[in-house]
């Protein structure tokens, strides 16, 4: 049924075909096809226009006019069928990596392990997805749904040194900076996740330094504006790479 809405237009002649807009839309909308971004399918946009800070050009506007209206149902459906079509690519792709793509260690394969140096094959990983930064993992990640979620600053990995085994283990992840990056794009981002994904609890890891401080205000305001109130701790690293203090956040 067509309707007078908001939705994605973009101008092919500013397009240059980088595909940094992709990753962008939890829905799935956008692909590459024959060098250009399109939107697959009318149905799978919102309209919200997350994808157009992403475009280097500014071939993405939101515009509104008459489209087909926007039906979550169809992008739930188009993103399983996208799953489903992963292993066929990364095949492939001789066990390729891009840094958007969706994938779960869960269970590992050969794939995995050919990626991994001879060292980093012998240590306890408890990373289970991929991606893992908060700009490209979709609210409709599978690993998401009905996780108890780590939202790490990107510092405390490489200052503390046991992360994997204390903070990560049994965890889904995402990993940002709050001070580097845009926060009202993570709030849009946290509420989108928390909207759709049923996270359990949330664990917020930050440095002691000051502008880490900002990230729990984020994932709280992500949290008020899809309307959940989820259990969520805040976890203080000193630069040294020791944890200062381990709290719950009031609700």
């Amino acid at each position: 049924m067509k309707v007078n809405r908001k939705i994605i237009e973009i101008d092919e002649e500013l397009c240059n075909g980088c595909g940094q807009c992709v990753p962008s839309c939890a829905e799935g909308a956008l692909e590459i096809i024959e060098g250009k971004a399109k939107l697959v399918a009318e149905v799978y946009c919102d309209g919200l226009g997350a994808c157009i800070g992403e475009c280097p050009t500014g071939a993405l506007t939101v515009t509104e006019r008459k489209a087909d209206e926007f039906d979550e149902e169809a992008v739930e459906v188009f993103l399983r069928s996208k799953d489903k079509e992963t292993p066929a690519q990364e095949e492939a792709m001789a066990c390729g990596c891009p840094s958007s793509q969706i994938r779960d260690f869960a269970s590992t394969g050969a794939c995995e392990d050919a990626n991994q140096p001879i060292q980093q094959q012998s240590q306890n990983s408890a990373l289970v997805h991929w991606p893992v930064h908060i700009k490209l993992v979709p609210p409709t990640a599978p690993f998401l749904k009905g996780a108890d979620l780590l939202v790490a600053a990107d510092c405390t990995p490489v200052a503390y040194p046991d992360f994997h085994r204390d903070f990560l283990k049994g965890k889904a992840v995402m990993v940002g900076c709050p001070k580097l990056d845009d926060a009202e794009e993570y709030v849009q981002k946290f509420a989108d996740v928390f909207k759709v994904a049923e996270i359990k609890s949330v664990s917020v890891l930050v440095m002691e330094v000051p502008c880490c401080q900002g990230l729990p205000v984020i994932i709280r305001k992500g949290m008020e504006k899809a309307g959940k109130n989820i259990p969520m701790e805040k976890l203080v690293i000193s630069t040294r790479g020791d944890l200062m203090s381990r709290y719950r956040l009031a609700a």
